[in-house]
């Protein structure tokens, strides 16, 4: 199932929202519909866990139901805005999980030469996300190193802590794409809440897919263009270190909850990485895509 929030018009509410055959449907008209109430907000379906996918996913078997009058529109006619608009907690970044990325951040950005031991892990506010197609902002006077980074983002769907490999991936309630921008000049010894950590600096979209619909996430196509010439592209299977070894290495000692979201890191073909290095400017425009999921495209504005 593919979940959306969407707005109908500039004054409407955001509300969640299942995109089946062109159609927005909304999730809590639907459960009215149907007399079997369900959350209008992405994060309280979340918290319903699994169960909820399987009846939700029922309800949407019936055609006469989900496009009953004011229950769906057509998705041309809504605004897409990141399925989780405003997290609860920091997003989990993490870094050199792709070992070609790995090798050109050696050269480029003076990081270790060798493959970290555990996996590098950052975080991202809560004020840094931004749906599909809303622009990025450069400041020029905090980068002018503006560098992307697509990734296939991890949903957590019920509560984590210190969970083994083994059972990780019962805690995933679905995957989105996100693009980590970076402003790689903006690193402060070592730190990198300035760099990875601005407004807008983490574009999602255009929907959570729930976990039932991937069969692997480690087996998924992933790119990035700039203009429309090609940046980045990869698969996931590349990852050094796989979902259910982030899920268990950061759950040791720090709680993962229903809505919090993972950036499982970038493959190779950054700017930074490229000769000559290459960056984006007010006018250029990114798209970042993973495959099952769908595609973001943003465009990049003064700030």
């Amino acid at each position: 199932m593919k979940l959306a929030t969407v707005r109908h018009n500039v004054e409407a509410e955001a509300r969640l929202a299942a995109v089946v055959d062109g159609l927005a449907v909304d999730i809590g008209r639907l459960g009215e519909a149907a007399g079997m109430p369900h959350p209008a907000r992405m994060l309280d379906y979340i918290e319903l866990g699994p169960a909820a996918v399987a009846v939700t996913t029922a309800l949407l078997a019936d055609t006469a139901l989900r496009t009953r009058p004011g229950v769906s529109a057509p998705l041309a006619n809504v605004d897409l805005l990141a399925p989780i608009p405003r997290p609860r907690k920091n997003l989990w970044g993490i870094g050199l999980n792709y070992a070609e990325h790995a090798e050109e951040s050696h050269r480029s950005l003076d990081t270790a030469k060798e493959m970290p031991e555990r996996p590098v892990i950052f975080s991202k506010p809560p004020s840094t996300v931004i749906g599909p197609g809303q622009p990025i902002q450069h400041n020029p006077a905090l980068t002018q190193q503006l560098d992307w980074e697509v990734e296939l983002a991890a949903v957590i769907g019920t509560r984590a802590r210190q969970v083994g490999a083994a059972e990780a991936m019962d805690h995933v309630f679905g995957y989105t794409v996100m693009v980590d921008v970076s402003a790689r000049d903006a690193r402060r010894s070592g730190q990198w809440i300035v760099s990875k950590g601005q407004d807008t600096y983490a574009p999602m979209g255009p929907w959570i897919v729930t976990a039932d619909e991937i069969a692997d996430p480690h087996a998924l196509d992933l790119w990035l263009t700039k203009n429309g010439e090609t940046k980045q592209s990869s698969n996931t299977r590349h990852m050094y270190f796989n979902i259910p070894a982030l899920i268990e290495d950061i759950s040791q000692g720090m709680t993962l909850d229903p809505g919090d979201i993972i950036l499982t890191g970038t493959p190779e073909g950054v700017g930074a990485g490229r000769d000559p290095q290459e960056w984006m400017w007010p006018g250029d425009t990114i798209s970042a895509h993973v495959e099952g999921i769908g595609t973001i495209t943003h465009p990049i504005v003064g700030a």
